[in-house]
């Protein structure tokens, strides 16, 4: 039996029409976020000198990987995906550096050459970043339960995956942290009290 034959014989399978139409555009939106950061990724990878940078940057990638199949999954078929979305463990020690040293100004490149860990770092976090807020606004607009829950979880992992690039690039001054003075802290964090309030 021939191809054509064969497929005049199949019925023709419909799409899931359990999405609205606002949520297939957030979807699309997501896909193809998701998709710039792996291409990215790749073109950064060349480019990274510090292998502790290059390791973030491979787990990163495998761990977004499938959970980009797993986002075409539950889109495509609007039901629960083989693969659920799982758990990303960073490596990075969270303790942050706090105060700045001084440094030399910072200026835009002036070739390809000029890329170095610090501007690759701030690339890569920056991707996560905005993947974050993307996936937290379109989680509130998903109508397919399946692909909200997805998209939902993916939210804390890409917090973690920022959090983890912000460590790496505080660790080497690249992300310095300033701090108010000790008295202003104080006032600021004793600024608040309980709330006496009850339930009615």
């Amino acid at each position: 039996m021939d191809q054509q034959s064969f497929n005049q014989q199949q019925p023709h399978m419909q799409p899931p029409l359990n999405h609205g139409g606002h949520e297939l555009f957030d979807a699309h939106e997501v896909i193809a976020g998701i998709i710039s950061m792996l291409d990215q990724y790749q073109m950064y990878e060349p480019h990274i000198q510090d292998p502790a940078l290059k390791d973030i940057l491979h787990r990163q990638s495998s761990f977004v990987t499938t959970l980009y199949n797993t986002i075409v999954e539950s889109f495509s078929t609007g039901s629960k995906p083989q693969v659920p979305t799982q758990v990303y463990e960073m490596t990075q020690e969270h303790q942050t550096v706090y105060g700045i040293k001084a440094g030399a100004p910072k200026k835009p490149n002036a070739s390809v050459q000029d890329l170095s860990d610090n501007g690759l770092s701030a690339y890569m976090l920056g991707q996560t970043k905005s993947l974050t807020s993307l996936l937290a606004m379109t989680a509130l607009e998903m109508t397919n339960p399946v692909l909200r829950r997805v998209v939902a979880d993916s939210v804390p992992n890409f917090i973690e995956m920022s959090y983890e690039t912000f460590l790496y690039q505080n660790k080497h001054g690249y992300y310095q942290v300033p701090q108010l003075q000790a008295q202003d802290m104080a006032l600021m964090l004793q600024s608040y009290a309980p709330s006496n309030q009850t339930k009615h």
